[in-house]
């Protein structure tokens, strides 16, 4: 297997880098980069954690070319040659992690994301109103993975502040059975985009069938997290199997009516690009956001409450927000 880590790739140019994920053979991984610049998501580099973590609980090699560029000190910082355990062929620099980065991390039980969350908050130095999305969308992302991906590598987080633009950058990635097996034991999906698109519209899980979910899965929490972004007027990408889901920007002020239907939002859907084992999600959130928690919290449920009026036969009932 060979990945080619470009000179840039975020969730607005993520396509460029999931083409250059070629499977080629599972027998050894092999990582190269772009030889002057790298300036990367953090969910590109979870994404990469995840498949390495994999070949090493495989007990296959990695090999990890020097890295030549000028910015190759951000991949020791965000912990991508200790997480590999890989040597990274140059000498690393200091760097101060507080207030910028929360390195990659595997996580594989309920008391890992714990203490996962707990770190949190120090590094960032962020205010209550800015921690807790942030907190929720890590939590809940990474649950997600623990109770529905089988994946044996666990999830693989980290996240990264951009002081510049006020923004932090967040990367889940796991390497399980993926959304469209998760959705397929309980509702009639015909390909990778139909099952993301299912996955994304509140009151859908794929613990039950029925719409609204259960007492301990209200099937929100995709749709709560993909919201954050919308409005704080930012990126959120959603990629498994062959299909990636990616809500772009908004081209307007964002207002507090947010749709439920997931393809009427501002965003690209493609298929048949190189099929990713498991699922990886991407968001950005603005620190500049104008409504707090709370109210967005609150304008959400109203949200969801609306979804389940609208669905012939269903009770209505009250989602539980942990």
């Amino acid at each position: 297997m060979h990945i080619e880590i470009p000179n840039s790739a975020f969730i607005g140019n993520i396509e460029g880098f999931l083409r250059n994920i070629f499977y080629d053979t599972n027998e050894s991984l092999n990582i190269t980069s772009n030889p002057k610049w790298m300036s990367l998501h953090p969910v590109v580099t979870c994404m990469i954690s995840a498949i390495g973590l994999e070949f090493i609980d495989n007990q296959k090699k990695i090999f990890f070319e020097p890295v030549t560029a000028k910015s190759r000190n951000y991949l020791s910082a965000i912990g991508l040659f200790k997480i590999l355990n890989v040597d990274p062929g140059f000498q690393i620099a200091e760097h101060e992690a507080t207030g910028r980065y929360i390195p990659l991390t595997r996580i594989k039980n309920a008391n890992q994301l714990k203490d996962f969350i707990n770190e949190i908050v120090p590094l960032l130095h962020t205010t209550p109103e800015q921690a807790d999305p942030i907190k929720y969308i890590i939590s809940e992302l990474v649950r997600n993975v623990l109770e529905h991906s089988r994946s044996k590598v666990g999830a693989v987080a980290c996240a990264q502040y951009f002081k510049k633009t006020n923004r932090i950058s967040i990367g889940v990635a796991d390497r399980g059975i993926g959304i469209y097996s998760a959705m397929a034991k309980h509702h009639n999906v015909k390909s990778d985009l139909e099952a993301i698109n299912l996955a994304l519209k509140p009151g859908i899980t794929g613990t039950t069938n029925k719409v609204g979910g259960t007492e301990y899965n209200a099937g929100a929490g995709l749709f709560f997290t993909k919201s954050i972004a919308y409005v704080s007027k930012d990126y959120f990408m959603l990629y498994s199997g062959d299909s990636l889901y990616k809500q772009l920007k908004p081209k307007v002020t964002p207002q507090l009516d947010l749709g439920v239907e997931v393809f009427t939002d501002r965003a690209t859907k493609k298929e048949k690009l190189p099929k990713w084992q498991g699922t990886a999600v991407g968001i950005d959130i603005s620190m500049d956001i104008n409504q707090d928690f709370s109210v967005l919290l609150e304008f959400i449920r109203k949200a969801y409450t609306i979804r389940l009026k609208k669905t012939k036969g269903i009770k209505n009932k009250k989602p539980k927000f942990i």
